[in-house]
This record gives structure tokens, sequence and C-alpha cells, in this order.
């Protein structure tokens, strides 16, 4: 499920002190902390500090509705469902926590409970467009396709420019085998957004299935792919719809590029096979039929059609295994047996290919009748259906195996469409301002860290000396890392860090405390996300050792994860000052803190001056501060002395477009993209469009 609440929670300054122990916890504090990791998608350390709030105030309602959102971010639905009903049992008006539930209830295909969620929500809100959207689709679900529709034009009531509740009538109409006013509905969504895939997708199945327009279908097919050039699926599609155009030598290369893009794709290499066949590419075909099979041994479409194969290549035994198999599921299927009785008759068996046909004219005189008319695909496609039925009355997934979706014999498959619309969680907390849909992510700061992970452009870690240094004395706990941007931590490691926060704790409290035991500690605060813990820290150590380079990064390093997390919006704070005041403050604040990052690292290149990786800290500094020119000269001075800092020429070239230069700004993105910055190459390609 997509993780919709990146930007969802309010970060205040935080006030703990390095010393504290977690044993008696200021619950204000770590339900912050709790919250700043949620927000910064920490799941798994940010359940752990609910946990120690809920340890010691389980009447709190809000601890399980954090605990909640962080569980339905982890697709732990049944948990989400459990918090959040928890949390209503402690305060039933939080409207958040009917919406994480109703989500996470419609997950779990609990559609009637996820509508009294909804229901419930908006008694509180009665204006509240989510709740009506996900309810909307909760009664589409269920088949209540009056209330349903009704729902949906309430939601246009209120935002007669939104595309979405377009898309959901389109698939409600669908639904009620309308495709005429599917098609109109989904025209108008296109007309309002022209960025959204899944309209695209839907209009190519209405044109493709209900129309026969392959050439409309195409269109809408390429625009989808344009806009999600990822998913293996929509080649599939297109695939099917280039086939119907007589274009098989583009359908071969989508169903190729869908493997590409998904190697355990069963519809792409089934598809594949049956191209591969009509073209005389007899053995790729038997290939592709047979991972298909390493999956689904019981697939009687694999199996037959591979066993065609078999008999056409001459593979005769490998034939009649693969009938044998298909005989065994369908012991009526005349053709079946006329099949396999020729295959042994050329093998040399004429009494097995009599006795084949034997059972086969049998079977047609108790039909009383000379032709097949048994036909399997017409039972699978039964069964499927009863199949999908059921699972739907009980509330469980729908069936998925190859046998249940395939419904015809020897025709190319596609990939379903989904319900386009999702269940949404809105939240009023906005978050930090950001601008995805216009701005392009520049490369992360590098960061002190004991969890080294790939640096994305040649594998290669980030080399500073001292780092070298402090791992050869064996003082820390862990090895010294240097890292492109900071990730998330498991449960495990979560719990080791507070254990050696203890572990200082008492080391520290000694009358003669030694600088790398503050810095120590320093890094385990910055890792499970308490920077003004680090931060004490760090300027301990430092105070201690005023030489000590690697402190002064570490304070960097806490300052900036100070900005980040500051930089949120203070919705509960200061609510008698207006906005543009509020604005105001808070752009003061943060560019104080960013001010204080960068003295930080000025400190460590006043002792080490050729720091590259500090020269381009300050680089993200600057460029945060929107000062460019700045920004560019600190990534042009990090070149020079590492010129393959891929990192470095990404964002100088980003600096430049701002500025801009073009010109430039592509020279740097070709160079960052040649060193192994892919997301330079789609910056280029909206350049050229």
């Amino acid at each position: 499920m997509k993780k919709f609440l990146q930007h969802i929670f309010l970060c205040l300054a935080l006030t703990g002190t390095a010393s504290q122990a977690f044993a008696q916890i200021n619950t204000d504090q770590v339900m912050r902390i709790g919250r700043n990791s949620l927000y910064f998608e920490d799941y798994i350390l940010s359940i752990q500090y609910f946990n120690q709030v809920i340890k010691a105030k389980p009447f709190l309602a809000e601890p399980y509705f954090y605990r909640a959102v962080a569980k339905i971010n982890l697709e732990d639905y049944k948990g989400a469902d459990e918090d959040a009903s928890l949390a209503l049992d402690r305060n039933p008006f939080i409207v958040d926590a009917y919406q994480v539930r109703g989500i996470a209830r419609q997950n779990l295909h609990n559609y009637q409970g996820a509508i009294s969620d909804y229901e419930a929500g908006l008694k509180l809100n009665p204006e509240e467009k989510i709740f009506i959207m996900n309810r909307a689709v909760c009664l589409a679900e269920i088949k209540r396709f009056d209330e349903a529709d009704s729902a949906y034009h309430q939601f246009l009531k209120l935002d007669p420019k939104s595309d979405k509740p377009y898309l959901g009538l389109a698939h409600l109409n669908l639904a009620r085998k309308d495709t005429t006013q599917a098609l109109d509905y989904i025209n108008k969504s296109i007309e309002l957004s022209t960025s959204n895939a899944s309209a695209y997708v839907m209009k190519a199945d209405v044109l493709m299935r209900n129309k026969k327009d392959y050439d409309g279908a195409l269109e809408a097919m390429n625009k989808a792919i344009e806009l999600e050039p990822h998913y293996w699926g929509y080649f599939i599609n297109r695939a099917y719809i280039k086939y119907n155009l007589d274009d098989l030598f583009g359908a071969m290369a989508d169903y190729d590029y869908a493997i590409g893009l998904e190697p355990a794709s069963l519809e792409g290499h089934f598809n594949r096979a049956l191209l591969l066949a009509e073209v005389g590419e007899n053995n790729k075909a038997i290939d592709d039929l047979s991972y298909v099979l390493k999956s689904h041994p019981d697939n009687f479409l694999a199996h037959y059609n591979r066993a065609m194969l078999y008999f056409r290549t001459g593979q005769y035994k490998k034939a009649i295994a693969d009938y044998d198999a298909v005989l065994k599921k369908y012991p009526a299927f005349e053709a079946g047996y006329m099949a396999r009785g020729e295959t042994k008759r050329r093998m040399g068996d004429r009494k097995g290919g009599d006795a084949d046909y034997d059972k086969a004219l049998a079977i047609f005189k108790k039909k009383n009748t000379h032709e097949s008319t048994f036909n399997p695909i017409e039972i699978e496609a039964d069964e499927a259906s009863k199949k999908l039925e059921a699972a739907r009355e009980r509330g469980e997934d729908d069936p998925a195996t190859q046998d249940e979706i395939m419904n015809k014999f020897n025709t190319l498959l596609t990939v379903a469409p989904e319900n386009p619309i999702k269940p949404e969680y809105d939240n009023r907390q906005r978050g930090r301002i950001q601008n995805s849909n216009v701005e392009i992510e520049p490369e992360p700061m590098f960061l002190l860290s004991y969890y080294a992970h790939d640096n994305k452009l040649n594998g290669n870690t980030y080399y500073i000396k001292e780092i070298a240094e402090i791992n050869e004395t064996h003082l820390l706990k862990g090895t010294l890392s240097l890292v492109g941007g900071d990730k998330p931590i498991g449960e495990e490691a979560i719990t080791r860090h507070f254990a050696s926060i203890e572990y200082y704790n008492s080391l520290l409290s000694d009358p003669h405390p030694r600088a790398i035991d503050f810095f120590a500690r320093g890094l385990d605060y910055l890792l499970v996300r308490n920077p003004d813990a680090a931060i004490a820290d760090a300027n301990s150590a430092i105070a201690a050792n005023k030489d000590f380079t690697l402190a002064y990064f570490l304070l960097a390093n806490a300052k900036y994860l100070k900005y980040r997390m500051v930089n949120t919006n203070r919705d509960d704070e200061a609510q008698d000052i207006d906005a543009q005041t509020k604005t105001m403050l808070h752009s003061r604040e943060n560019m104080g803190l960013l001010h204080e990052v960068i003295d930080a690292l000025n400190m460590v290149l006043k002792i080490s001056p050729k720091n590259v990786y500090a020269i381009y800290d300050k680089g993200n500094a600057f460029m945060q501060l929107n000062d460019y020119t700045s920004a560019i000269s600190c990534y042009t001075r990090a070149i020079e002395i590492k010129p393959d800092l891929a990192a470095a020429y990404y964002n100088r070239g980003l600096m430049y477009l701002r500025m801009g230069n073009r010109d430039q700004g592509v020279t740097d993105l070709s160079k960052a993209g040649e060193l192994g910055i892919l997301p330079s190459y789609n910056v280029l390609k909206r350049i050229n469009n």
C-alpha cells in the first residue's frame, strides 16, 4: 500500500538531555520523537517509542492512534484496526482514527465495517471529502451502486474540479455494464487531470474490450506508460493491443520489456510463449511455458499448449506427460484423448493410440455427437467466477491463480485494471512544505552511521581518514561509515542502540568522561532520532577535545536532523499568531539551524580543509537556504577534490537549472548520470520535452 502519511506530524523542538535514561520517560518528549520517526518513515522505530508511552500511560489515546498509523504503513491492517479501536475507546472524537481504522478495514475487505467508520467520521466532520470518497468505494464494492453513485456526486458538489470521483463513477458504471457512460466519465476525468495513468488504463481497457477500438486503446496505453513507465502490467496490455493490430514485432518487444521489469510475471511468460509459437520459435515458447508450470504445476492451459509444442518438435514422450496432466484434471476431454492418441501413434504405440481414440469415441457416442463438445475453458471460467464471488462474500482476497484468470484456451492474457480509487488518508496536519509534483529531489547529505548501504553510484564506500582512524581504535560498538542519506533501521538495531545509550550512561558517570564516549552516545541518539541529545553529546565531546573532527561532523548531522524535524507544520502552536507571522518565525528558525549546520561543517574544514564530504554538505545547506551561488561554489570545490563525486554534479546541475543556466545544468546532469545517478536521465528527459 502506498505510504500516504509522509507529511503528517507536528515536530516540536525536543527538550531532553543527553543523560536521560528511558527507565523513567518523559512521555511528551517520547511522543514527539515517535511522531518525528513516523514522519521520517521509521515505522518500526516509531512503534518502539509509542510502546514506551503506552506502557507508562496506557490511558492515553494518542500513542495508540499513532501506532495504528505506523502499522498501516507497514501493511499490518489487523494491528492498525486494533490500535485505532483502542484509541477510539479512549477518545471517540479523534476524527483521523476513524479514517485509519476505515482504511485498515477496507484493506481487510471488511467493507461494511469501513463504511461504519467513514459514516462516524462524517458525523464529526460532514464535509470531509476523503471520508465521502472512501465510503463511495466501499459501497461500490458491496454492490450498493445507487448509494455509491450518490456519494461520488456528493463529493463533486464539494470539489467539482476533482478528477477522482469521475474515475470512481466510471468504475461503478463498468460494474453496472454501462460502458458508454463509463467512457464518458473517464474522458471527463482526463479532461480535469492529464497526469493520472489509471484513467488512461481504464480508457484503453474499455476501448479494447468493449469497443474493439485498438487504435484508440493503443493511444491511451501509450499515455499511461509515459506517465508510469516502470509498471510491467501496462506493457502486457499494450502488447495485447499491438497483437490485435498485427504488430507482432511490437508485441514481442513489449513482452520482453515487461518480463525485464517483472521476471516473475506469469502473464508475460505465457503470452510470450503463445506469440513465439505463432512465429515458429517453438523451443523458446516451451521455455516460457515451463517457467509458468514451475510456479503453477496444475495449470492445464500451459500443459496443453506445451504438449502441442512438444508434439510439433517431435518430443513425443514429453508431450504425452503433458496430455496426461490435462486428462487427469479433465477426464471427459475428448480432444485431449484424440491428441494424446495421435502422439502415441507417432511414437509407434499403435495399441495405446487406439485406446485413446476408443475413449474419445466412447465419449462422443455417449453424447450422441461426432464433434468435441467438452470445453474445459468454459468449466474453468465458470469455476473461477464462482470462486471469485464466494471469496468476495467471505471478504477474502480474489483468487489469483493462472487457471482462474485465463479465460481462453490459446488467447493472449491481459492484466485487469484495478479500482483506480484507493483508500486515502488525508491528514489536516500537512507536514513540511513540499512540492513533489514540481521540484526534483536533490541528492542527500552525507551522514555518519554504523549502517553502510549502497551509494547507488558505484558500490564503493565513502572514505574519510578520520573514520578509518577511529575504526582502528575499536572504541566504538560498530564500524563507523559515511552514508549518502539516512535510512530507517530495524527493530533489533533500535533495541541495541537503546541498550548502548544505557551502557554509555554508566561510562559517562565517571568524573573524567572521555570525548569518544560522548561521541559514541551522541551517534546512538542520532540513529534513534533524538537530535537534541545528540547535539548535547557532540558539544560535550568537542569540549573534551577541541580537535575532534568527527564530533563536529556529528554536530552538523544532528543540527541538520533537527532542522528537518522542525521544518514541519505547527498547527498546535501559537494559534493566536496570524499565519504570515507564523511562517516568518518558522522560516527564521529554519534558516538559523541551517547556518548552525554550516558553522559546524566549517569547523570540520578548519581541521581538515580537504574533507570533500563536509564541503558537499555545506553545498546542500546553502541550497536549502536558496543561496544557489554559494551552493554551486561548494559543489565545484568538492568536484575539484573528488572528480567522480556524482552527487555533487547532480546537485550542481539542479542549481544551474534553477538559475536558468540550461547548458551547464544539462552538462552536469549528463555527467551525474554517467557516474550512476539514474534520476539524472529523468530530469534530462523532462528538460528536453
